[in-house]
């Protein structure tokens, strides 16, 4: 295990934004009143013993935590090792290629989508170009977290020149550029604004909900908390929003109220929320070998549909809006697997 974290934090120190660490490190000094050699021996033996990025050590506030308290919390590298063993190598390929994700879930999606075998058929391609928001957003079959995506208008193609444009750009599908419900257009138009919904197979396959997060965009064209937007709690039984929007910038406060627009962000509705919740079940249960997903979610005035389904969720998604450590909840489905798979065997 100690040679295993060893290897982690390497990994950690390649990965580093020194710049954000910095910023971190000095507003963590000035906070607490400790010097800069106390902290950073704090990092490094919070890394190694508690299985997480030197990041987290920030985002997670363990420079307030008890040890009690840190163990809490899911950090990269117990997250990696736990979606191994949920969403096995051989089999994530579904969610991790956006092509077969779409060819899979397709019955989910709310959108019309197509690849370049699709476009082939004239009816399909005339579908894609006239669509109603006069958009196109073109995406490579493994783009992550937003990336390699291109918006452009559908005035722009015709049914030749839309793949010649894929296959010059190495893109895999082609998608109308979603109109998001006009209740979240209200809250933040820049983006569309996804919800998150984390499922895990229990040892009967039964679907629970590990938790639900509304990605609020905040003057950017992507919601994603990785970009420097918000995200708040949904409360599984309502659909309502029942805390305040957290970055994951450390330096930067909760948000009750949308900073841009000025709309309430807690105790906002998300619409069709029983439909949300009724289609990411039946979703989870379609390819069970995939047994932990992070389900992204767009909601239209039609209804609900799938964006994307991701066997590497992110754990600040998860954590960070409920201001609390879950780690607990994994650990319990982590011992019902082992006593699954020894009880097969």
């Amino acid at each position: 295990m100690k040679l295993k974290r060893t290897l982690y934090l390497g990994y950690y120190l390649k990965q580093l934004d020194t710049e954000t660490f910095n910023r971190f490190l000095d507003a963590v000094v000035e906070q607490t009143g400790r010097n800069k050699t106390a902290v950073l021996s704090d990092i490094l033996s919070s890394v190694l013993r508690y299985n997480i990025s030197i990041l987290e050590y920030f985002q997670f506030r363990f420079f307030e935590l008890t040890a009690e308290e840190r163990k809490q919390w899911a950090g990269t590298g117990y997250m990696y090792e736990y979606q191994l063993k949920m969403n096995p190598q051989s089999q994530r390929h579904i969610l991790d290629d956006k092509t077969l994700f779409y060819k899979h879930y397709g019955d989910f999606f709310v959108h019309k989508v197509a690849d370049l075998v699709d476009l082939k058929k004239p009816d399909v391609a005339a579908q894609i170009m006239k669509n109603r928001s006069g958009k196109l957003v073109f995406k490579k079959s493994d783009g992550k977290c937003g990336a390699e995506v291109e918006i452009r208008r559908c005035s722009e193609f015709d049914p030749i020149t839309i793949t010649e444009f894929m296959k010059e750009n190495n893109y895999g599908l082609v998608e109308e550029f979603i109109v998001q419900h006009p209740h979240l257009n209200l809250l933040s138009p820049s983006a569309v604004n996804t919800i998150r919904v984390f499922t895990q197979l229990n040892e009967v396959d039964e679907v629970e909900i590990l938790g639900c997060r509304l990605r609020i965009s905040v003057d950017s064209p992507v919601d994603n908390m990785a970009a420097g937007n918000l995200a708040a709690p949904i409360d599984e039984e309502t659909g309502e929003v029942n805390e305040s929007a957290v970055y994951s910038d450390i330096t930067k406060e909760a948000c009750t109220v949308h900073p841009v627009t000025g709309v309430n962000i807690v105790g906002f509705q998300i619409p069709y929320w029983k439909e949300t919740l009724n289609m990411v079940k039946r979703a989870a249960k379609l390819h069970p070998q995939n047994r932990s997903i992070g389900w992204d979610v767009v909601i239209t005035k039609d209804g609900p549909g799938l964006i994307e389904g991701n066997h590497d969720w992110c754990k600040l998604l998860w954590q960070l809006p409920v201001k609390k450590g879950l780690k607990p909840f994994l650990e319990a489905h982590e011992r019902d697997f082992h006593e699954t798979e020894f009880a097969r065997t």
